[in-house]
């Protein structure tokens, strides 16, 4: 099978070098990989230059933006911009970010994953990050879900969902509609990926209060935002976050924003959620 990478990238000098590495030693090579430079004020763009040089698959596109780094849009607007740089002739689309180290393996094990199942949509490995010495899961959220940094979709799978969502919620809604649509989302634990920048470490408050934006969007409800908003600021280790979410869910309310998904999608969800709530609390 065939796939293609896009790397949306924003100051990354101290970690780019080091992914496209890692994506260049895999057993199973990318057909093309596009870095999108998006409007860089370091010397990202010359080292993705010089990997280009090297490697015919590497690509670099240069895009214009907001400085501001408000999480989901920034960053699926430059993938979006990588993606007019390629044709349809693909297998797998993934969107990875760009500052992790991919083990030699991890592609091929994707593809592997996507050939032993033909309703496998999506899949994907886990984040790590360093403490003491030590690579240990990046706890973020639940085992059945594929992070951000590191999504692989099946081409038909990506159609079908329409793409991706230039918001907050973006790598929550393609799972769901993933599942709405009866496709198969695989995760697999032994493949571990490193993360050497630990997720929203530089994200202010009115970023936080997207995440409740993205909450009341995705049609979740406000006992389900309510949960999903206890649960993250407790994994995160900061509760004060709770209220931040909240905030943005009513906010996003009283406005009246634009809805992610159709009304039989947010019922599909909400229902979805429900279940998973009370398997947890039955098992």
């Amino acid at each position: 099978m065939k796939y293609y990478v896009v790397i949306p990238t924003f100051n990354e000098e101290k970690f780019i070098a080091t992914t496209l590495q890692s994506l260049v030693e895999q057993t199973v090579l990318p057909a093309k990989i596009v870095v999108v430079n998006d409007n860089s004020t370091d010397n990202t763009a010359q080292i993705v230059a010089d990997f280009c040089k090297k490697h015919p698959f590497i690509s670099l596109v240069n895009k214009t933006s907001a400085a501001l780094h408000l999480p989901g849009s920034k960053v699926i607007q430059a993938f979006h911009e990588g993606e007019k740089h390629l044709d349809t002739d693909y297998d797998i689309i993934s969107k990875i970010d760009a500052d992790l180290i991919f083990p030699p393996t991890y592609f091929e094990t994707i593809i592997q994953h996507f050939q032993s199942d033909s309703r496998i949509g999506m899949a994907g490995g886990f984040c790590h990050i360093e403490k003491n010495g030590t690579w240990v899961l990046e706890n973020l959220t639940d085992k059945d879900h594929i992070r951000g940094a590191l999504k692989s979709y099946r081409k038909e799978t990506y159609q079908e969902i329409g793409g991706l969502r230039a918001n907050m919620g973006w790598d929550t809604v393609d799972e769901l509609l993933c599942l709405y649509y009866n496709w198969k989302i695989k995760t697999d634990e032994t493949l571990v990926v490193k993360h050497l920048k630990p997720t929203g470490a530089s994200y202010n408050k009115a970023a936080r209060y997207k995440q409740g934006q993205a909450f009341y969007r995705l049609g979740y409800g406000f006992f389900i935002t309510a949960i999903a908003s206890l649960k993250l600021a407790l994994r995160k280790g900061k509760i004060f976050l709770f209220k931040d979410y909240l905030i943005g869910f009513f906010k996003a309310k009283l406005a009246k924003e634009t809805m992610f998904v159709t009304k039989e999608q947010a019922k599909f969800i909400r229902n979805y959620r429900i279940s998973k709530m009370k398997s947890k609390i039955f098992k």
